[in-house]
């Protein structure tokens, strides 16, 4: 069973950024996939973006596209979420989830196996 535990949000201005972490415990993330996506109040959750296990490919939302960056450090069973030029649209819960052997669809909530508890993020004009 894999446990994750996000971190890193909070408050930022507009045009700034934020690191997300995402820590997993429990067992290895080697074979599984690993994605980010969000709530925002009001709305249903969305995909942001995915990475392979292995780190190979990525693949983003076009509404974060060019402003965020999905990695993984595989020796410290963590995946990180880098955002730059935060908009206030960017404001939402962000979860990390965990796919194990999966390959395709991975926008798709349905295809992970693991969620985090989540963590706040807020962007002030």
């Amino acid at each position: 069973q894999v446990q994750l535990v996000e971190s890193g949000g909070g408050l930022v201005q507009a045009g700034g950024s934020l690191r997300l972490s995402c820590a997993a415990s429990g067992r290895t993330l080697t074979n599984y996939a690993m994605g980010w996506f969000r709530q925002a109040p009001g709305k249903e959750r969305e995909f942001v973006a995915r990475i392979t296990w292995s780190g190979g490919s990525s693949y983003y939302a076009d509404s974060v596209k060019g402003r965020f960056t999905i990695s993984r450090d595989n020796a410290k069973n963590t995946v990180y979420l880098q955002m730059n030029s935060l908009k206030r649209e960017d404001t939402a819960v962000y979860y990390c989830a965990a796919a194990r052997f999966t390959y395709s669809d991975l926008q798709r909530q349905d295809k992970y196996d693991h969620w985090g508890q989540g963590t706040q993020v807020t962007v002030s004009s």
